[in-house]
């Protein structure tokens, strides 16, 4: 198996779980904090979706899918274009309300750009230094492996919140 099939592989896998936490659950549900303070399975999969995108474009040196394909203006959110959840309050989380539909739409959407990525990616591409901001600087192979497991983690927050709602 070749790097880029392994990341493939990983990034299929945060998709298995988004279309999980989400399927069959109204724009209620998802909406739906488990306890005050805390994320919706809205915001998580908006967030985790924003993030890859995000993160993808700027490495890959294009525009994010949010923009260039409208989905900010199908979210339609009172946040700037650029924003992806990083910092943002419980209240301004709580703005993001979206169906199902939607929010696995921008998902599938984001993840078909990442992979046709991956797919131009040779082993040694994964050395090059893509954020010189940090000691030691980032790597592609880092960052892309860091996406991974912020996106993870948060698919697997809006998976335990969707057992928190009982449905």
């Amino acid at each position: 198996m070749r790097t880029d099939e392994v990341l493939t592989a990983a990034f299929d896998n945060i998709a298995g779980v988004v279309d999980a936490a989400v399927d069959g659950l109204t724009t209620d549900q998802l909406a739906q904090s488990p306890a005050p303070g805390t994320n919706s399975i809205a915001w998580l999969v908006w967030h985790l979706t924003r993030v890859q995108d995000d993160h993808v474009a700027e490495v890959a040196g294009r525009e994010q899918v949010y923009t260039a394909d409208g989905w900010a203006r199908r979210f339609d959110l009172p946040f700037p274009d650029e924003a992806h959840g990083y910092g943002m309050s419980t209240e301004d989380a709580a703005k993001v309300r979206a169906d199902a539909e939607l929010l696995v739409g921008y998902h599938h959407a984001v993840s078909a750009k990442t992979k046709e990525y991956l797919a131009t990616l040779s082993d040694a591409d994964l050395d090059r230094v893509v954020d010189e901001g940090w000691d030691p600087p980032v790597t592609l192979g880092v960052r892309l492996v860091s996406v991974v497991t912020d996106d993870l983690q948060h698919a697997g927050q809006a998976a335990y919140v969707r057992g928190l709602l009982s449905v």
